[in-house]
Formats: structure tokens, C-alpha cells, sequence
């Protein structure tokens, strides 16, 4: 798990060695543990390590290979290394270290760019072709690890994060009015390739790009999600579904314990986490780490699931860990959250992340996560009610869109308003032919990209912001696939997550099971008042905000005076949305 960056010119220039240093120096938090700077021909690389896997200096990066003319960045984990590890060498591949890198290296000589067809895993990367000059990008089948690129004239540069393009400097940074469109419209998440700004986009999942020396980009989808249950998959009955569940489950949950330093788990109290701990304990894993957070209440909403963490931890006798934060201290790490984030992301739950993966961070490099379940396996409130939609976009926008196109044109100031790229976008996703039903189309449309664009990359910015790896075996491709042709009937029945529900009866106590559908609660960004409220206003009040001139300001001003009036229909602050974007922008010096 680390940062990477890199530079790579088509313009006949050397390579760029102070932008890739800039860049690097920002990732340094994603990878604390070393660091190193290559330069070749027309390409830079820069690398920031955690030390995770081949703990030694024979994994350090960037790496080359002489004899095979290839040099690599990396990011991320392969869990099946060990395995394309014994196949290489079966072929004649003599290796240096012990770790996943080179196997990433190796196979990349030893079959092609589809190579990645047999990673297991989640990772992005750029390996470099010393013989015909070319750059080879490349992200895993679900987006878990980011990897952004920005193209100018004579170069392009790519990085983990957005900030880090940012300090290389010679990027457009004026608001993209699509993506803007999809930021206020789709709980901030904006679909790939769009980023927030004009000059930056983000490489899709499962894609494979080549760039030659020439300027010339070729690209690829390498994978591709279908959602639906097939003809032979209509005769397997229940049980049976429940028990392949159960037993993909526990192999991803088994293979992203791969690792040369221990691993802990996220423990939320929910379903999805739970079961991550059981199934642990269940293959012999003893003084698991777990870890909690919770958040002051406001008014009758709570600010934490302790009671059902804690039931975990004292059944499979985990050494658990709390973490309380008070309002005070929310506040305080705002402005470093906002910092960690690649792109403004408005969930809650971010500081919440931020906070945990700091204390975290002091005892371990790696834990599991339970994201991913929810739109995997039809766990949330719009689901059901989309088995005998006749109307699925319409039933899809109520549930999860902010606003409408309407009330679009009363926030956003009218130079901003062109078209309603949001509805044009799910239109076009439901009608591509990658599932059939209503409620099918919704899964797939947020597995692949609201998952992806919201809590995945959630999770790997506040994460990795501390140098800790989060796994998230939900989201292990052969699991998303079997999950896909499960019935969904079978998922979305008694309120969703029916199937996974059953099968964790097996596993964990029902008293977690059966309890209502919780969330990651920071009500004090929901209900915005007090030093928050203080925090927002001033900056909508800037003179940088009132000059970029967004946001409609009579709109803005209505926000402020009452902002628990504007809540949206995934319950997230209309307020906070604005402030969170004027917020990032500024953080980022834009």
C-alpha cells in the first residue's frame, strides 16, 4: 500500500524530476515508510512506501528489472502473489524479493497487459516500457485504489491523489460543469473519468491505458460487472445460494489476511463488519484487534453503535478499542480531513474515518473493512420498492439524487448551468445492458460507480492520509461476481441484505443481525450548529467564496438560516454540501 506518481513526457523533453518530487512529497502520509524517485528516457517515477508486504529494501520502489526492460509503480495489494509467484518461476522467472511488486512486474513480461486478468486484489499502477517508450496505467476491477492523470500539452502526469497532480503544477483548475452537475445532484459523487476540476481525471476501474511515445492513448476495460441471475442460475435454490455466499465470503475474507505484519478489523457493530470478525475467529485468528467510534449525540440521534461493537468484540474476544470524539475535537480535524480527500466528498462519516484511522494507525498498518456490502448485496431503503418499479429511473432518483434539476438551477449560479448531466447519466447507465430488472440496474449501477465514488474512495483517503491499508473483502471480484447472480429477490427481501443476513446467522449473534439498519452517525454535520455552524458560515462568507461565485448567494443565505430545514434524502446537510466544496476548494489553494 503506498503513493504513486509520475511524469511522463511526449514532448521530447528529460524527464520532469522537481514535479515528481512535488508530487511525491504530498504522498509522503500514504506512504511513510520509505520513499524513492526514478528518472529514464522521457518518464519519472516517484513512490511512497508502506512496508506491508517484504518488509526489506529488495521491494523498494520504484522497480526495474534490467533484464526484463520494465520499471513499476505500485499501489495496493495482490492477494493471490504467493500463487502467480510459484507460475512464473514455473516459467523460468528468477526473483530478488518476496513481495507483490515483482510478481506485478514479472507477470507484466511474462503475459501482457492482460496480466491483470489474474491479479486477485486491489491496486493501481504505471510500469514502463524501456524498448518502445511506452506508459502503461492500470486500476483494479472496483476502483478500490485511486489513480488520477492529468494531461497538458508535451506531458502527462498521473498520482494517487489529486493534490498531489496539483503540486506539479500546470493543471487547469476551473470547475467542470458536469461534474459540478454530479457533485450536487449525487450525494458528491462524480462518476468517472470527471473530477471536480477541468484539467483532472480520474483513470475508470478495470481499465487498462497505453500511451505511446508519441502521444497516442489506446484504452481498455478489462472487466465488466453483470448483474442479473443467469439461465443455469435459476434452478439453485436458497440454501444453496447461502452457502456459496457463505464460503466465497470466507475466502476473501481468508486471502486479505496475506500480509507480513498483523491485521485488524473496522468494527462498526453492523452486519457487515461483524461478520468480517466471526468469520476470523472462525478460521483461528486469536487477539484480533477491533476498533470503534463513536460521536456526542445531538438532541435524540445518537452518536455511536457501541453496544453492538462491544457485543462482537466480547464474543470472539477481540482486543477492542473505543475512540470517543467530542465535538471540540471534530472541529479541530475539519480542516485536516478536508485536506486528506482527493476529491470533496461530503459524507459524514469522513472525519469519522479520518479520526478512527489516526488511533488505528498507532497500532497497526492493515486492517478489513466492511464497505461494500450495502450496494453489493441490496442493503439499502431503495431497493425493495424497485422489484415491480415501472419507472426505475425515476424510483432511483427520488430515493438517492439531492435535488432535482430544478432546484439545481436555483443553487448554482447560471454560468455553471448547462444541462442535467446527473439524469442524462443515469438514463444512460439503466439502458446499457448489464442487467435486467429495476432493482438489478440499481445494484449495478451502484456497485460500479456510487461505491466506488463515495465510500471506497472514503475509505482509502482517510485511511491511507494515516499510512494504514484498508482491505475490503466485500469487494473481492469473485465475491461481487457471485453476489450479481444472486436472485434479487434474494437479496433485497425483509428490508434488504436478506441472503447475507442468513448466511451471518452462522456466524455472528442475531441480536447484530436483526437490529435496525445503522449508518457511521456524525450528527453534528448533519445538524449544523454551534462551532460547526460558525466553521461554515465564515467560510461562505469569504471573500474567495462570494468571487468564484458558485452558489446562488440569496439560495446560500436561505441554507444558512436554516439548515436543518435542508436535509437531503439520504439525510446528508444541503449546508454542508456547499460549505464542503467551497471548503476543499480553498484547502486546496484552487
Amino acid at each position: 500500500m503506498c503513493g504513486i506518481a509520475g511524469i511522463y513526457h511526449v514532448d521530447g523533453n528529460s524527464p520532469d524530476l522537481a514535479g515528481v518530487e512535488a508530487m511525491t512529497r504530498v504522498l509522503a502520509p500514504r506512504g511513510p515508510d520509505a520513499s524513492g524517485i526514478l528518472a529514464r528516457d522521457r518518464i519519472a517515477f516517484g513512490h511512497r512506501r508502506l512496508k506491508v508486504i517484504d518488509l526489506t529494501d529488495h521491494a523498494q520502489q520504484p522497480m526495474s528489472d534490467p533484464e526484463l526492460g520494465l520499471d513499476l509503480v505500485f499501489n495496493g495489494c495482490i492477494y493471490n502473489y504467493p500463487e502467480l509467484r510459484e507460475a512464473l518461476q514455473g516459467l523460468g522467472y528468477r526473483f530478488f524479493s518476496t513481495g507483490d511488486t515483482e510478481v506485478v512486474l514479472k507477470a507484466l513480461h511474462a503475459w501482457g497487459p492482460q496480466a491483470v486478468e489474474r491479479f486477485n486484489g486491489m491496486f493501481a499502477f504505471a510500469a514502463y516500457e524501456r524498448d518502445s517508450g511506452r506508459l502503461l496505467l492500470a486500476r483494479d476491477r472496483l476502483g478500490i485504489k485511486p489513480l488520477y492523470v492529468a494531461r497538458s500539452e508535451g506531458r502527462i502526469a498521473f498520482a494517487s491523489t489529486l493534490p498531489a497532480l496539483l503540486a506539479a503544477g500546470g493543471v487547469d483548475t476551473e470547475i467542470d460543469p458536469v461534474a459540478l452537475n454530479h457533485y450536487m445532484s449525487f450525494h458528491a459523487v462524480v462518476p468517472a473519468p470527471r473530477t471536480i476540476l477541468n484539467g483532472v481525471r480520474k483513470l475508470p476501474p478495470a481499465t487498462l491505458r497505453t500511451y505511446g511515445p508519441d502521444g497516442t492513448e489506446e484504452s481498455r476495460t478489462y472487466w465488466q460487472l453483470r448483474v442479473g441471475a443467469g439461465e443455469d442460475d435459476r434452478n439453485i435454490g436458497e440454501d444453496e445460494w447461502r452457502e456459496r455466499l457463505l464460503e466465497s465470503l470466507r475466502s476473501a475474507v481468508r486471502r486479505r489476511m496475506v500480509s507480513d505484519v498483523p491485521v485488524g478489523v473496522l468494527l462498526s457493530g453492523g452486519v457487515d463488519s461483524s461478520l468480517i470478525v466471526g468469520l476470523l475467529a472462525e478460521q483461528g485468528q486469536v487477539g484480533l484487534n477491533t476498533f470503534s467510534v463513536g460521536f456526542e449525540a445531538v438532541g435524540d440521534e445518537e452518536g455511536d453503535e457501541f453496544r453492538y461493537s462491544d457485543l462482537i468484540a466480547e464474543t470472539f474476544g477481540t482486543a477492542h478499542h473505543k475512540i470517543r470524539v467530542p465535538t471540540s475535537v471534530l472541529l479541530e480535524h475539519l480542516p485536516a480531513t478536508i485536506a486528506a480527500m482527493s476529491e470533496p466528498m461530503v459524507s459524514h462519516d469522513n472525519v469519522g474515518f479520518y479520526l478512527l484511522a489516526q488511533e488505528v494507525s498507532r497500532h497497526l498498518k492493515v486492517v478489513q473493512s466492511g464497505q461494500g456490502a450495502d450496494e453489493v448485496f441490496g442493503g439499502y431503503h431503495w431497493y425493495p420498492p424497485m422489484l415491480e418499479s415501472t419507472s426505475p429511473v425515476e424510483d432511483y432518483l427520488a430515493a438517492f439524487a439531492d435535488r432535482d434539476f430544478a432546484e439545481y438551477r436555483e443553487v448554482i449560479s447560471s454560468r455553471w448551468v448547462k444541462e442535467d448531466y446527473a439524469r442524462e447519466f443515469v438514463e444512460s447507465r439503466f439502458g446499457s445492458g448489464t442487467a435486467d430488472t429495476a432493482v438489478d440496474k440499481a445494484l449495478h449501477v451502484d456497485t460500479t460507480v456510487m461505491l466506488v465514488d463515495d465510500p471506497v474512495k472514503r475509505v482509502d483517503n482517510m485511511t491511507m492520509a494515516w499510512g494504514l491499508e484498508a482491505r475490503v473483502p466485500f469487494l473481492d471480484h469473485e465475491l461481487v461476481e457471485l453476489a450479481g447472480r444472486i436472485p434479487a429477490s434474494l437479496k433485497v427481501r425483509e428490508g434488504g441484505k436478506y441472503i447475507l443476513k442468513e448466511a451471518a446467522r452462522q456466524v455472528i449473534p442475531a441480536e447484530v443481525i436483526d437490529r435496525p439498519k445503522g449508518y457511521f452517525p456524525v450528527p453534528e454535520l448533519k445538524y449544523i450548529r454551534g462551532p460547526v455552524y460558525d466553521y461554515v458560515r465564515d467560510t461562505l462568507d469569504s471573500s474567495r467564496a462570494r468571487n468564484r461565485g458558485i452558489f446562488d448567494r440569496a439560495w446560500t443565505e436561505r441554507l444558512l438560516d436554516a439548515p436543518d430545514d435542508h436535509i437531503t434524502p439520504l439525510q446528508g446537510s444541503k449546508l454542508w454540501q456547499v460549505a464542503l466544496l467551497e471548503l476543499w476548494l480553498q484547502t486546496n489553494e484552487i
